[in-house]
């Protein structure tokens, strides 16, 4: 898989911008503030339909625009995808596929398989269990894109739910709303579960490469015991959970059980990662989280593009190594950094050099 053409149309910091790539590997060069990594987010937006920098749609549309717009040509195997994706501030994204309208813009999920690394990856390690989480659901979407449909579906249930609550409402007006939060959260969770089984090998391979000496693995923290892969298990086990919380999600107006209230586990040896890491450790199980992303996807058949934002002046050069091998795997990466010398010097690449609103074709090393 791989983008063989670009457009932005009033994205960020480029009122119209027009890129053609090759397969290989793509860097861009540029200050910080430059607008490179803008380039970057406008790739991920397209994969997961939401910024991995921010949380709403207004940051992304230039200043004074009511609209953006991202197009690409994808090449996937023997056959050439067009997706248009406009990004709006007041009503909902529209989306077209070779140039016919979709009825959701979720029916973009899948044409473009992403893994990418940044700095706010480091959060991972040690931020709130709402970053892993959204780790997990966005490598769910990657891996399987009907479940969008599930997580979207669940959020709303939540919030719905949630509303009630902080209402007091009855028991009775609660009860679609708790067979929802049980259906679509033990599908959820079954879902995680697996995918989490599938991805600990290859996370805890991708940390013994760095070298480092503690083994690490990842698990499934639920708010609710009994849980496994078996959404039927689940069902049973939500069912009982949610009957026992029922009096302290009254008085305290919130949904106290199901997939939003749990986390994914990181482990270095005998100890959580978060809290007990070093500032290197956090940085090689953060790699290890998203390489192994990689490796799982490859090994099912998949070919991911690869994006490396700006992360090689924080890496030393065992993780640096370590980042480069999964660009040999891959059939395009992407990488952004603010100077030349943070690249590897043997780094095969087509160059672009950034400043603001301005991308300018370099010479390929």
């Amino acid at each position: 898989m791989r983008i063989n053409k670009l457009a932005l149309t009033n994205f960020r910091s480029y009122n119209s911008l027009q890129l053609d790539f090759e397969p290989g590997v793509t860097t861009f060069i540029g200050d910080n503030g430059s607008g490179k990594t803008n380039i970057a987010e406008s790739l991920i937006y397209l994969a997961f339909l939401s910024s991995h920098r921010v949380s709403n749609n207004v940051p992304l549309i230039s200043l004074g625009n009511q609209q953006a717009i991202i197009r690409a040509e994808v090449q996937r195997e023997d056959r050439t995808l067009q997706i248009d994706l406009e990004i709006n501030t007041s009503k909902a994204n529209r989306a077209r596929i070779n140039g016919n309208p979709t009825r959701s813009q979720r029916e973009l999920l899948g044409a473009i398989q992403i893994v990418y690394f940044s700095p706010e990856d480091l959060d991972l390690v040690r931020g709130e269990p709402g970053n892993r989480r959204d780790f997990l659901d966005r490598l769910l979407i990657t891996r399987t894109p009907r479940l969008a449909g599930v997580i979207a579906d669940y959020e709303r249930v939540v919030k719905q739910r949630n509303a009630l609550l902080k209402t007091r409402a009855s028991a009775s007006a609660l009860v679609p709303w708790n067979e929802q939060l049980i259906k679509f959260g033990a599908e959820l969770t079954a879902e995680r579960i697996t995918l989490i089984d599938s991805l600990n090998p290859y996370v805890a391979q991708n940390y013994t490469n760095l070298n480092e000496v503690k083994p690490a693995s990842i698990s499934y923290k639920c708010s609710t015991e009994g849980v496994t892969q078996n959404i039927n298990e689940n069902i049973t086990a939500l069912t009982k959970r949610l009957e026992e919380v029922a009096y302290q999600e009254i008085e305290r107006g919130v949904s106290l059980i199901g997939p939003h209230r749990d986390d994914l586990h990181l482990q270095l040896g005998d100890f959580p990662a978060k809290g007990y890491a070093s500032h290197g450790e956090s940085w090689s199980m953060a790699i290890s989280l998203r390489i192994g992303s990689f490796n799982l996807l490859k090994s099912e058949g998949s070919s991911p593009i690869l994006i490396l934002d700006d992360v090689f002046a924080e890496l030393d050069t065992s993780r640096r190594t370590q980042l480069m091998s999964a660009t040999q795997l891959a059939e395009q990466t992407f990488i952004t950094a603010a100077v030349e010398s943070d690249l590897p010097q043997d780094l095969l690449t087509q160059k672009y050099y950034v400043s603001p609103g301005v991308v300018k074709k370099g010479k390929s090393s």
